[in-house]
């Protein structure tokens, strides 16, 4: 019995660690504040480093997941490299509106990420769908010989970077938003606990969805 009072002890206190990468201005930060508040807040500042922890039911055990969004640009490369090897799983982002921070995912990102995490599974994200349709946005695109990344396009790049899915979302409209952070903690737990019965507990059955009051920010790193 003490056994076994230990070991759903320390389930519970298990953590998983979620880091979003990508370009600047792709949109890491306005998918994580609209999740987690539930709506669109333009007003909000994002620092090099922002921490968010919270509870999500997995498999009816509580388990504590950290969002750690940070900036895309160089000079925070060093800040973001020292979390790479403590990371279960990384939100990989590109714009769908922004084919350089597709080419991007090859050129920088996946080499930066497994050359200090070889192992955590990849969710490939191709971020702010809303604007795929937006005439603004496809005439900018147009007049420099551009168009909106293709879903296909997407989809082959994440089979060669052995993404474990990839999702298209909106932070404004929220269109398959909770999808992205399902994924990745499914995919961070698969991970964790490789064994044939945790293969074998649906996503439905793994994955709740996270408590409405139970986000809070853990730190500002500037």
């Amino acid at each position: 019995m003490d056994c076994q009072r230990r070991d759903k002890a320390h389930r519970l206190r298990e953590e998983l660690s979620c880091m979003l990468v990508g370009d600047g201005a792709v949109g890491k930060t306005s998918m994580i504040i609209s999740y987690i508040f539930n709506g669109y807040n333009t007003e909000y500042r994002q620092t090099a480093f922002d921490v968010f922890t919270g509870l999500v039911h997995v498999n009816g055990i509580p388990t504590r997941i950290k969002l750690i969004d940070t900036a895309g640009q160089e000079e925070f490369g060093h800040l973001r490299s020292l979390c790479y090897a403590h990371v279960d799983v990384f939100i990989l982002c590109f714009s769908l509106v922004n084919p350089v921070s597709f080419d991007n995912i090859t050129s920088k990102w996946i080499p930066q990420i497994r050359a200090g995490n070889p192992t955590s599974p990849i969710v490939l994200i191709g971020t702010q769908s809303d604007l795929c349709h937006n005439v603004d946005v496809l005439i900018h695109l147009a007049q420099r010989s551009s168009r909106p990344v293709r879903c296909r396009q997407a989809r082959r790049l994440a089979h060669r970077i052995r993404a474990h899915d990839y999702v298209e979302c909106s932070a404004l409209t929220q269109h398959n938003l909770k999808d992205v952070f399902d994924c990745a903690v499914f995919a961070a737990i698969m991970h964790k606990h490789s064994g044939a019965k945790s293969r074998k507990l649906s996503l439905l059955k793994r994955l709740k969805s996270f408590c409405d009051s139970g986000w809070r920010k853990f730190f500002r790193f500037i």
